[in-house]
């Protein structure tokens, strides 16, 4: 019952969040981390340390010194696994950076995760969260707000971003090794990552914005009678009509209340059909609306807070909090395990411990022979290295998935060489059928072969039980109960596929009595606090970007990664789960602690700049930028041109002061003088400008290349770097449904491609025109 990384050792220099994030995800399923520490513990003092540090070992160590350096060194070589954070250029002054640890030691995997790449120009930028944000277009105004003001979130999208793709990529590299017998190089700067993140919204169709979403009749947030919030989701027919009948409003069909398209057409119409809505969701309080949406499989969640999200009995009836008794803080609840692996669960092996509680026992360690390696390591050159071929070679993957988070997760094994096939029923909603699907459909599905099959047909399911018995990885997001009546349960798959891996995303997971109730990105942001940070006081707001759809696709990935390895040691298969509620409490995992004397005090609202005067936006006197400066570093910030006498300020009036001395330059002077001075300034980027950015282009982040129906279309490109076995972004997404002839090819099914058609048991779309 150990977790599929047991026996790997792992160095953790992380500080901040995303090194240690990523290195308590490989933590929580079975590898010993070592977490080392500078003199007076990790740089941000912070209860969320209780989270991140879990599970590991600690040692306090000035590489400054020389006997401490040593012992750095020895743990490195120790080590399968090193995680790191640092700015680029500063492992490598240590002696202790990536290219003279993997030549000392082949087989390590080494994983760096700064602000900014090794070869942006930016790299020697701090690399404060605040930083990255305004130079990934995080921020942005807000509708209830000035139309300029952006907007600070705090969730810290980039750092989560990183680190799930930095644990990602050491499961990839694990894997390759177990293949070559050699380690590399991971990087994944949390710049990079936050593309990941932006998906969609950075789409640009002949270099302008596609827009987004059409106008959702059905979908928003709504006042209750208790004077509560739910989030509805009514985007499609089924959840319309169950929503009419369940209220016994089944009239407003003959009124043509349901009819999107009328709706679109006749103003007054809507207008009365939105009061409809207003006056009907403020008819019954919050969580009776949530009762009657898990009763009747409708998507309406409450829009609480993150203290009454841990209180629920789903969150933690399904583990998705956990309780643990910190040396520090005592007991508290925080964060369970982000995905779950059925044969090889993991686990939160012990609370975080307090500064260099392990050394005797880190030390004796190492004084103990090194244990066998996996295999002996392939000279560079030999056929063996695998160098250029990708960490998921040869593996297949069947995508049954809708929407956004499980093929992001198809995405994501696409990238690392999987070969993979996207189905869709061409007769479901969300197919990939409509211009406003089609493009998610264009983020989500490159890197595949497209098939729209008709699984109501007992031929359409037999030639999917055929692809699937060919499959290594099968990806699902059913509701619960859905995949049996199919015949393509779990269950039903092992029995003619004993080595599967089978992986299934959900809204709530499985466990706790929300297990079958139905959701999107919208509900997993609202049930567990976001939306309510967000929006602060006033009306819950949804966060910047589907952080929860695309940060649970990522997580799904590492789950069939982790699973993926196991086999690779075992022959074992076995069932992987990730869910938007795991996903939407960990993203809160610098606030998301409830201990007794737990202030809630993390910036909220529509109006938040920041977090403090020294990590927030200012206006200067053209355009909005963030600066990010530590709180120590406060009389180098009044060292700088135009800012002296600010070192004997702090709180508002420091505030006040920078406020004003700020506005008196244009931004890109401020930046200029603030970064030369080594200190952290970003100007706030627009998501057009990101995507155009001549750096950003070169280096894959944003590709532009010709679609179907003529357009060149800009999307996100991978945001992991792999120095052995390289991340792809694959071809553009195809047409739905046009490899339909090559899929039946390969199942020899290719005489049967003309009656299948004739059926529509297989159907080839019509080329998307874009409605630009």
């Amino acid at each position: 019952m150990a977790g599929p990384l047991a026996g790997i050792r792992v160095i953790d220099f992380g500080q901040y969040v995303a090194g240690p994030l990523a290195a308590m995800l490989l933590a929580d399923h079975g590898a010993e981390v070592i977490r080392v520490d500078p003199p007076g513990g990790p740089r941000w003092s912070t209860p969320a340390n209780a989270t991140w540090n879990r599970g590991k070992r600690s040692v306090v160590l000035d590489l400054k010194r020389p006997d401490d350096w040593t012992v750095a060194r020895r743990l490195i070589t120790s080590a399968d696994v090193v995680v790191e954070n640092f700015r680029p250029g500063v492992m490598e002054r240590l002696g202790l950076g990536p290219r003279e640890m993997t030549a000392e030691q082949p087989r390590l995997v080494y994983c760096s995760l700064p602000g900014f790449a090794a070869d942006d120009p930016r790299a020697g930028l701090p690399g404060w969260e605040g930083v990255v944000a305004a130079a990934t277009g995080t921020y942005r105004p807000s509708p209830a707000g000035p139309p300029d003001q952006p907007v600070y979130t705090a969730i810290p999208i980039a750092s989560h971003f990183a680190a799930f793709l930095g644990a990602i990529g050491v499961t990839m590299a694990l894997i390759a090794r177990e293949r070559c017998g050699l380690g590399q190089r991971v990087e994944v700067p949390l710049f990079d990552a936050t593309f990941t993140a932006i998906g969609a919204h950075g789409l640009l169709v002949e270099g302008r914005p596609a827009g987004g979403r059409p106008d959702d009749f059905w979908g928003d947030v709504f006042a209750c009678a208790d004077g509560g919030w739910v989030r509805y989701n009514g985007a499609t027919p089924r959840f319309r009509e169950r929503l009419v009948d369940a209220t016994g409003n089944g009239h407003w069909r003959e009124e043509g209340l349901l009819d999107v398209a009328r709706l679109a057409a006749d103003p007054e119409l809507r207008a009365t059909q939105q009061a409809r809505l207003r006056d009907l969701f403020a008819s019954r309080p919050a969580r009776a609306w949530e009762e009657l949406g898990g009763a009747e499989s409708i998507p309406i969640a409450v829009c609480r807070t993150t203290a009454e999200w841990i209180d629920t009995p789903h969150a933690r009836a399904a583990g998705i909090v956990v309780p643990l008794d910190d040396p520090r803080w005592g007991p508290m609840w925080q964060p369970g395990l982000a995905v779950r692996l059925a044969e090889t669960p993991g686990a939160i092996a012990a609370p975080a411990p307090l500064p260099d509680a392990d050394r005797a026992a880190v030390l004796a360690s190492l004084e103990r022979a090194a244990p066998a390696p996996n295999g002996p390591a392939a000279p560079e050159g030999s056929p063996r290295a695998g160098a250029g071929q990708q960490a998921l070679a040869g593996v297949r993957v069947v995508d049954l998935t809708q929407v956004l988070a499980g093929p992001t997760a198809g995405r994501t094994l696409a990238e690392f060489g999987a070969d993979v096939v996207k189905i869709n029923n061409p007769w479901e909603e969300g197919a990939g059928r409509h211009t406003s699907l089609h493009r998610y459909h264009t983020d989500v599905n490159r890197g595949k072969q497209s098939l729209l099959l008709d699984l109501k047909t007992r031929e359409g399911l037999d030639i999917l039980c055929r692809l699937v018995s060919d499959a290594d990885v099968v990806l699902q997001n059913f509701r619960l109960g859905v995949p049996e009546r199919l015949g393509i349960g779990y269950e039903q798959v092992r029995a003619y596929k004993p080595d599967v891996v089978y992986v299934s995303v959900s809204a709530y997971g499985y466990g706790g009595p929300w297990g079958g109730w139905p959701g999107y990105e919208v509900q997993g942001q609202a049930a567990t606090g976001m939306m309510a940070r967000f929006g602060g006081d006033g009306r819950p707001t949804i966060q910047p970007f589907a952080v929860n759809d695309y940060g649970t696709g990522l997580l799904a990935a590492f789950g069939a990664a982790l699973a993926l390895y196991h086999r690779a040691r075992t022959g074992q298969g076995q069932q992987v789960e990730a869910a938007l509620a795991y996903t939407g409490t960990l993203l809160q995992s610098p606030y998301l602690q409830s201990y007794r004397g737990k202030t809630w005090d993390e910036p909220r609202g529509q109006r938040a700049l920041g977090s403090r005067p020294l990590q927030r936006l200012y206006r200067a006197s053209d355009e909005w930028f963030f600066l990010g400066v530590a709180t120590g570093e406060l009389p180098r910030l009044a060292a700088v041109e135009g800012l002296a006498g600010i070192e004997g300020l702090a709180g508002t009036r420091l505030e006040a002061e920078l406020e004003q001395r700020l506005a008196r330059l244009p931004a890109a002077e401020w930046v200029a003088r603030l970064t030369t001075a080594g200190l952290g300034a970003h100007a706030v980027v627009t998501l057009p400008e990101l995507m155009q950015d001549p750096w950003v282009v070169a280096h894959g982040l944003s590709l532009t290349r010709e679609h179907d129906g003529g357009v060149q279309v800009t999307t996100i490109g991978p945001g992991a770097r792999l120095s052995r076995t390289p991340v792809v972004p694959g071809c553009p997404a195809p047409t739905p449904g046009v490899d339909a002839p090559a899929i039946l090819r390969q199942l020899g099914l290719e005489d049967q491609l003309e009656r299948l058609l004739a059926e529509r048991i297989v159907i080839v779309e019509s080329t998307t025109v874009w409605a630009g």
